[in-house]
């Protein structure tokens, strides 16, 4: 574990949890909005490394600019249980020697719920960015994660007004809660001049003449253990995939614990065809390259279907539900399941219409860090109190 010296005095700090990839994505906005506000306010970044792969963190850090952490908890990976458990005890001695104005925990991901807890037990307010998104399937490790943090959290910040209903429902106070938008969103705008071309993806994978001959092509993504643990759902996953490359080929980014499994099933001569490009994990602006040019999206990635109905792409989502319902409601995206005829029933209908048209939801402006940050230190000025 690394921990630098604790800053200087200021009127107010803060420390910042990432812990996983997506959480990288909604950090990096909200840390150059604390450095705009000057010198009230020390922010500290804490990396717990829950995702601890270095080259990948390292790309994430450098692609978005994010300051290098102060502190390292290097937890590594671990069951559910044991990671959580591990962020726990290290990040308690951090809170031993920081003692911060408050803690801001993003996502839905281990690591938020474990420094939320550590928070709360010793007295540190709590502030929660992308609350009270709910899939409300229990299942879901994330889905614990996100309404246990939010029962604890001083502060929450919510990305569409869905959010608010459902904390109300769950009996958190109103004054607590802010519509500010979504900071993934921010992070999109900033970097989409900088998403690296198709083109250039090819060329570094040595497949330059992958899409020769093609109309376009399509993104597959899938990390989710009930989509991917399971050798017959995944079989039944990637034979679809197939039957949709026939018609337009498809780039999939192949995470490393679908990978993994594929390996351990034995399907890796089903991909073996000319019309599937598997590729490694993409860095965010080789991701965000490939999604601004496709014609469509397939994913079990909640951050994936936010980004998809900013860029206008059509997205069908691998799952039975969305903790993201503004994506479905007012968006590009559409709930496909596992079902192989319904998935291919939607793919048709993209490549007959296009998909939906959808539209860019309230406040995902780009500026909902600006916002955030604003908040916070009104928040602090106003000792944890509501304006």
């Amino acid at each position: 574990m690394k921990i630098n010296k604790p800053p200087a005095p200021a009127p107010y700090s803060i420390l910042c949890v990432v812990g996983a990839r997506p959480n990288f994505m909604k950090m990096a906005p909200i840390m150059g909005a604390f450095a705009a506000l000057g010198s009230e306010l020390d922010v500290s970044l804490v990396h717990t490394g829950q995702h601890y792969d270095v080259a990948m963190n390292h790309q994430y850090f450098e692609a978005l600019g994010i300051p290098q952490p102060d502190i390292n908890l290097e937890v590594g990976s671990g069951s559910h249980t044991t990671q959580t458990a591990n962020v726990m005890l290290r990040f308690e001695s951090v809170l031993n020697k920081w003692h911060p104005s408050a803690v801001l925990v993003v996502g839905d991901v281990n690591s938020t719920l474990a420094c939320a807890l550590v928070a709360v037990k010793k007295g540190v307010p709590v502030i929660h960015v992308e609350a009270g998104l709910r899939s409300f399937d229990r299942a879901m490790p994330e889905e614990i994660n996100r309404v246990l943090t939010d029962q604890i959290s001083d502060l929450l910040f919510i990305t569409e007004r869905s959010g608010r209903e459902n904390l109300l429902r769950e009996g958190i106070a109103e004054h607590r809660i802010r519509f500010v938008g979504n900071v993934m969103i921010d992070t999109l705008h900033h970097n989409l001049r900088k998403a690296v071309s198709v083109s250039q993806i090819l060329q570094n994978a040595g497949r330059e003449a992958f899409l020769v001959g093609h109309d376009g092509y399509a993104i597959l993504t899938a990390h989710r253990p009930s989509n991917v643990d399971n050798p017959d759902t995944l079989r039944s996953l990637l034979e679809t995939i197939l039957k949709i490359s026939v018609r337009l080929p498809v780039i999939f980014p192949v995470h490393p614990r679908t990978h993994d499994m594929i390996q351990k099933f034995g399907l890796s001569k089903m991909l073996d065809v000319p019309t599937v490009l598997q590729l490694p994990p993409m860095g965010y602006l080789e991701m965000l390259g490939l999604m601004k040019d496709t014609r469509v999206v397939l994913t079990d990635s909640g951050g994936i279907q936010e980004e998809t109905t900013a860029l206008g792409v059509p997205c069908i989502t691998l799952r039975n539900n969305t903790e993201r319902p503004i994506t479905v409601d007012e968006g590009t995206n559409t709930i496909a399941g596992l079902d192989s005829a319904k998935i291919l029933t939607i793919f048709d209908e993209i490549m007959l219409t296009g998909g939906k048209a959808g539209r860019i939801p309230e406040l995902w402006d780009g500026h909902a860090s600006t916002r955030i940050a604003a908040e916070i230190l009104c928040w602090l000025k106003n000792g944890f109190k509501s304006n």
